[in-house]
């Protein structure tokens, strides 16, 4: 029979393998100094977000990334660690934890990974700072609009010229 505490390691390592199968992207944060009522508000800004914040002992978290192969994430694993599991957008998740990033200076952006590319710190703030699906896709619709609006204005123009030269060759000629 196994131990207790072999049993919730296990355990615990399990959940979070299957949390990085499902999650769109994960981001690693440092918590220390914190208050647990500032990791209490910033566990309910991750949840708006569609985004879960986990927090397990290093050598768990280790363990589960590099049987993930997820072994280059095993960098950021340094005293109190906490694991950002986003599940929807990466780009709210990542706003969220920006945010709250700004506002506590305890918080502090490791890095991460999104679709098995290695995200820096750096590129953690650049994607916050990125607009939402939504406004990128307003703005390619709009892109894509551009061309055929003016090619209707130009168009327009020119029947409009059109139609001012007649009433001006109207209104010279006698009646």
């Amino acid at each position: 029979m196994k131990k207790l505490g072999l049993v919730f390691r296990e355990t615990l390592e399990d959940n979070i393998k299957k949390q990085l199968k499902e999650a769109d992207s994960v981001f690693i944060i440092k918590y220390s100094k914190l208050s647990s009522p500032d990791i209490t508000a910033l566990r309910m800004a991750l949840k708006v977000s569609k985004a879960d914040l986990f927090v397990a002992k290093n050598s768990i978290t280790r363990r589960a990334l590099k049987e993930s192969k997820l072994d280059n994430l095993t960098k950021f694993i340094d005293g109190p660690c906490g694991l950002v599991f986003a599940k929807g957008e990466p780009v709210d998740a990542s706003k969220a934890l920006y945010n709250f990033f700004r506002e506590h200076e305890h918080l502090k952006l490791e890095g991460g990974i999104l679709e098995d590319r290695l995200l820096e710190k750096a590129d953690i703030e650049a994607l916050a700072k990125l607009p939402g699906k939504d406004v990128l896709r307003a703005q390619a619709v709009m892109a894509l609009n551009s061309p055929i609006s003016g090619f209707v204005f130009v168009l327009k123009q020119t029947l409009n010229k059109f139609v001012y030269c007649l009433t001006q060759i109207k209104d010279k000629k006698p009646a």
